[in-house]
């Protein structure tokens, strides 16, 4: 398809292909993520577009991992990618539209949550990332604001998005690069050490707590406070008031998955066979 990119500064619209883009609706340093609609047809969706100058070898690595995912895969609880159109020094991914907006912004609407939310949310991130990991990908920026919803509602179906930092790990296999989000960091990536699958379930847990409390588990001025806080915890820090309204089994999987022990967190297969997870 010829892609033709125009903009207008007066209406801040811009043509990408047979898409018409009205509204920026995110940001990166080398990113920008349009609302648009099919010219056509006026289905909606919204495009990431990609400055490929702007990356370095290793996000252009991770930017390849992105796309070659999302064209294997259709699942629910994965962004799906509609087409892919590149021109000059720029890529464009055309991506579902989530109505929804982000599980950062709806906890923001409506505070912490009740388990059986939390619940429902989780086993459809559990079962999205149990796709990523059986072909072999980690996200490594899993966090509140990269899980969009289909809708508002609290029965929306979740997706995970933004592979911006995914990257293919054979099982055999370790990375090493710092990335990713601190608040949602497993430990070994805040302290500079080789890592595996595992640090997408320390997010994962970080996700799980903060839909419980309305907060992160651990925080700190610098990633040097944040990991000292994250080491000297012996219980996770729920408040009295909150943890007597969860259930034993909903502590338990935070937990095993805030394990600061990569080795002993759960994996994503056991975190879908939890009975937290199983619980109606």
């Amino acid at each position: 398809m010829a892609l033709e990119r125009m903009a207008s500064s007066s209406k801040n619209i811009k043509m990408f292909g047979d898409y018409t883009a009205t509204k920026v609706v995110g940001a990166g340093s080398f990113t920008e993520v349009w609302e648009a609609k099919h010219t056509l047809h006026g289905n909606k969706v919204a495009i990431k577009d990609v400055n490929l100058q702007k990356l370095n070898k290793h996000l252009r690595e991770c930017l390849d991992c992105e796309v070659n995912f999302l064209r294997s895969v259709n699942h629910p609880n994965i962004i799906r990618l509609l087409e892919t159109m590149e021109v000059g020094d720029h890529l464009f991914l055309v991506l579902e539209y989530c109505a929804g907006g982000d599980l950062a912004a709806y906890i923001q609407r409506n505070g912490r949550v009740q388990e059986q939310v939390a619940r429902n949310f989780m086993r459809q991130l559990g079962a999205g990332l149990q796709v990523l990991h059986t072909h072999h990908v980690i996200h490594r920026d899993l966090k509140p604001e990269n899980l969009l919803l289909s809708t508002h509602d609290n029965d929306a179906m979740l997706k995970i998005a933004d592979f911006g930092l995914c990257r293919y790990l054979s099982p055999e296999e370790q990375a090493k690069i710092v990335c990713g989000s601190p608040l949602y960091m497993a430990p070994e990536v805040l302290q500079f050490q080789k890592y595996d699958s595992k640090v997408d379930m320390w997010s994962v847990g970080a996700i799980l707590f903060e839909l419980l409390n309305g907060h992160p588990p651990f925080t700190g001025r610098s990633n040097c406070q944040l990991l000292q806080n994250i080491k000297s915890c012996t219980i996770l820090p729920f408040p009295e008031v909150i943890l007597a309204d969860l259930h034993p089994d909903c502590i338990d999987i935070c937990t095993k998955l805030l394990c600061q022990n990569p080795v002993k967190r759960l994996s994503s297969e056991e975190f879908l066979k939890h009975k937290f997870l199983s619980t109606t």
